[in-house]
């Protein structure tokens, strides 16, 4: 189990390093989805052609 103790009051105790390592890949979770929405943000953009900035609000 990864040194993880089983804890039957309080559920699963993580480690120092195993919280660390899920901290670690949060984070990298949330860059990919920041950019992918950024990519899908600039595709439509694209995809819409440059007659997007001159319509009328």
């Amino acid at each position: 189990m990864n040194g993880a103790v089983m804890n039957d009051e309080n559920g699963i105790r993580l480690t120092e390093e195993q919280a660390r390592r899920r901290r670690q890949r949060n984070i990298a979770i949330g860059v990919v989805l920041a950019a992918l929405v950024v990519l899908f943000y600039f595709v439509t953009l694209a995809k819409m052609g440059a007659g997007i900035l001159g319509r009328p609000m």
